[in-house]
């Protein structure tokens, strides 16, 4: 529910969570690889799935990003009124 004192210039931190995927996938292959290579499979295994998650969250974000910027009510949008609970 919209109140009214949402601030003015807020912003959507989709481009720090799409560098911080971006981080994530790194990371995630170079354990699984890692772990595969020198014969521990849990862990790889667990690395993998890690990888696999930070992958969907990743194509997540740029889904959001490329639909762009939704409609926000301006300044002179008076906020919603909660509704009415009616004995």
């Amino acid at each position: 529910m919209r109140t009214g004192s949402e601030p003015v210039t807020a912003r959507s931190a989709l481009r720090m969570r799409f560098w911080l995927s971006v981080w994530g996938v790194v990371w995630s292959v170079s354990g699984t690889v890692a772990f595969a290579l020198s014969g521990h499979p849990g862990w790889a295994l667990v690395c993998g799935l890690l990888w696999l998650l930070i992958t969907v969250d990743l194509v997540v974000v740029l889904r959001h990003i490329h639909q762009g910027p939704h409609y926000q009510p301006g300044p002179g949008v008076p906020p919603y009124q909660p509704p009415s609970s009616r004995p």
